[in-house]
């Protein structure tokens, strides 16, 4: 009963520490548009913003583990983030993009990793030779 007690204070903390980068992100964005734009923020509108943006990245979070265990899975993947997204065109066309982008990469990578051995066992094999083509010849002279 402790432990769970305990837990709670922790829990808390690092929830406000998340909401306070979300904060911090959000001024930190306003003032970017602040200098292009020559839009100002109050701070009102700088808290609501972070309290909107931090409420919703709480729904995504629980809207990806709903579809992950509808699924019957306990990871989220990527066509869960695809299906959480599918009423937003540019945002899902973006996220399948860079999908595609990082599955090419991790083939490129497996492919290169797959070389890797063969290059490796080929030069392990020539150099053998020639220790055994050296030996040959030393027997040969004695």
């Amino acid at each position: 009963m402790e432990e769970v007690e305990a837990e709670e204070p922790q829990e808390f903390s690092h929830r406000q520490r998340l909401k306070a980068a979300v904060h911090y992100t959000v001024g930190c964005l306003c003032q970017e548009v602040t200098l292009n734009k020559q839009v100002n923020f109050s701070k009102q509108t700088i808290a609501a913003i972070s309290e909107v943006t931090f409420r919703q990245c709480e729904n995504f979070a629980k809207d990806l583990e709903m579809f992950a265990r509808h699924a019957k899975r306990s990871t989220v993947t990527t066509e869960d983030v695809k299906l959480l997204a599918r009423r937003n065109n540019s945002l899902l066309k973006y996220i399948t993009e860079k999908n595609e982008e990082i599955a090419q990469l991790n083939l490129k990578g497996k492919a290169k990793k797959k070389r890797k051995p063969e290059d490796e066992s080929r030069s392990s094999r020539e150099s053998m030779a020639e220790e055994l083509d050296g030996a040959e010849e030393l027997q040969s002279e004695s």
